[in-house]
Parts: structure tokens; C-alpha cells; sequence
């Protein structure tokens, strides 16, 4: 797990991570101004090339992504409202100007009061909608508790089972993001405090009409998912008609090959494979970090 170093309330926070590198920065560091708008704007320059990496901005938030070279994200923060560390990950909260509540999870931007809802929706009513009366589902991650939301719409569903490894992560939803953790409230959730894949391993053959899987990293062709029991296990958990979906990120850019990963899902699940793609703003995808995003949604259904 990455180290989060400057951990200030509300200033000069700055988290690397392999995947992720968040600053938030309050007080002036010396570095370049932008007279338009007053605001700081200051570089780190790696000595052996030259180049600039890793801006930020006083007072925001800054997301950079090395899955997704040459752009950032950044969001204008108010107040940080929560910093801490679980057994398993680093958390932030911190109040935005123009998203509401944010998430930060190891550095990366999980989601915003503002635009969750099209996140949590698509992962949801896409795969439910897909297959008559879907009436036990298992989610694997999603642990803020918005997907199980979504899934308690559905009233053919008389059984939610969630596999979520970080408890602390979930009281952190529950206190700061209620109306999102809500979904925990439905009767018919039984959270399993479990990695996902050691739970498939438990689970008999053809117990769920529908899994969700959103406890990932992007799902690419070389992801270390493929090198793993995950997918059978799942695919063995459906039944006969069954459905998957599991998010794998931007459909624009490039590293993400769409017609290799439907590939390499064909060899795994037996039925149709499908996607499809939803905008969420905050999700930082697409060559210009002011465009909407587009992010993949894949159906994997068992037909035989």
C-alpha cells in the first residue's frame, strides 16, 4: 500500500502512489503564477528528462494517472473533512466546490456527491434489466453502498449478498456520504466481510441470476484478473442466464483495447458479451480533462 506523506487538514497533501499522484495544496510553494486568477501553479521536473510532471494548484485537488499520460484532474477543495488509514487503504473526504463530497481512496478519486448516481445506476439497472425477474445478486466491492441502492429498486431481488474487505471504509460512507450508504439499510443485504475471490470460491455452482463486480483497478486484456480463478469462479456462480458486469474503463483511449478484452471474456463465459458506456464527468478518461468520460460497462451473460 502506498505512504501518504504531509498529511495536514485541509493543506499540502500530497499521496504517490504507483497508480495515483494527489496533491492538495493551501499555502504558496514558490511556484508559477497564473495572474488571470491568482493562483499558484507549481511543477516537479524529473532531472533525468527534463519534462514537466505532476502540476497542482493551491487549494485543489489533483489527480494524475500514468494509466492516462499527459492529462490530470483537478477539483477546488473547501475543507478536507476526513483523512485516515485502514488495514487496507489510505481515505480522504474533502468538500468541493462544485461536486459536493468527494471520496479519494489511495489517492484516486472514487466518486462525488454530484455525479455517483449515473456511476452507480449503469452498473446496476443495465445488467438487472437485461435478464426477467433477477432474484439473488452478489456484489463483489462497492462498498459505499450505491450500487446496493440501485439493486434495492429491483423487487423481483429477494437476496443482496456484498463482499467487502474494508469495514472501515464502509463506516466512513455511513458517516459522511448517508444517503449513498443507504443501500446498506435493505433487509435483504447481508454483507460478507471477505475478498471476493476466496468468496466465489465458497459459493455453490449457479447460485446468482447477477454478479456486479466493482472492486477493481481498469479491467484491461493484461489485467492480473485474467491470471486468476476470479472470472471462472464467477462465471461458475452464475446460473444458466445469468449476468456479470464489471466496469473496464474508457472506450476513447487507446491503451484500453475493447475488442481484445471482449475476446478474452469469450473464452471465459459461455453466452453474449456486450458493453456499453455512461458519462461521469469526475472520472478523469478522456484526452481533455474537461470532457466528459465515457466508461465501459461489460455484460457477460451464461447461456449454456
Amino acid at each position: 500500500m502506498a505512504e501518504m506523506n504531509n498529511i495536514v487538514s485541509g493543506a499540502n497533501i500530497h499521496i504517490n502512489t504507483k497508480r495515483k499522484i494527489v496533491s492538495v495544496s493551501n499555502s504558496s510553494n514558490g511556484g508559477e503564477t497564473n495572474e488571470a486568477n491568482g493562483l499558484a501553479l507549481s511543477f516537479e521536473m524529473e532531472d533525468n528528462r527534463g519534462d514537466l510532471l505532476h502540476p497542482s494548484l493551491n487549494g485543489w485537488f489533483a489527480e494524475h494517472c500514468p494509466i492516462w499520460p499527459g492529462q490530470a484532474h483537478f477539483l477546488k477543495v473547501e475543507k478536507v473533512l476526513f483523512e485516515g488509514k485502514s488495514k487496507y487503504q489510505r481515505m480522504m473526504v474533502f468538500q468541493s466546490v462544485g461536486y459536493g463530497k468527494v471520496f479519494v481512496l489511495d489517492g484516486a478519486l472514487q466518486l462525488t456527491q454530484k455525479d455517483e448516481c449515473s456511476y452507480q445506476e449503469m452498473m446496476t439497472h443495465l445488467p438487472l434489466c437485461s435478464i426477467p425477474d433477477p432474484n439473488k445478486v452478489l456484489l463483489i466491492g462497492g462498498g459505499d453502498g450505491g450500487i446496493l441502492r440501485e439493486i434495492s429498486r429491483h423487487n423481483s431481488v429477494n437476496q443482496i449478498d456484498i463482499c467487502e474487505i474494508d469495514t472501515m471504509l464502509i463506516d466512513v460512507y455511513k458517516e459522511f456520504f448517508p444517503d449513498i450508504a443507504i443501500g446498506y439499510d435493505d433487509p435483504r443485504v447481508t454483507l460478507h466481510v471477505q475478498d471476493g475471490t476466496a468468496f466465489l470460491k465458497s459459493v455453490p455452482n449457479a447460485t446468482y441470476d447477477a454478479i456486479i463486480v466493482d472492486a477493481f483497478d481498469p479491467i484491461r486484456p493484461d489485467h492480473e484478473l485474467f491470471g486468476s480463478p476470479f472470472f471462472e469462479l464467477a462465471a461458475k456462480a452464475l446460473r444458466l442466464g445469468g449476468v456479470m458486469c464489471i466496469q473496464a474503463e474508457s472506450l476513447w483511449y487507446q491503451p484500453f483495447d475493447i475488442e481484445q478484452l471482449i475476446s478474452s471474456f469469450r473464452h471465459i463465459f459461455t453466452g453474449s458479451i456486450s458493453y456499453a458506456w455512461t458519462v461521469v464527468p469526475t472520472y478523469p478518461r478522456l484526452a481533455h480533462p474537461l470532457s466528459n468520460s465515457k466508461f465501459i460497462s461489460y455484460i457477460c451473460h451464461e447461456w449454456f
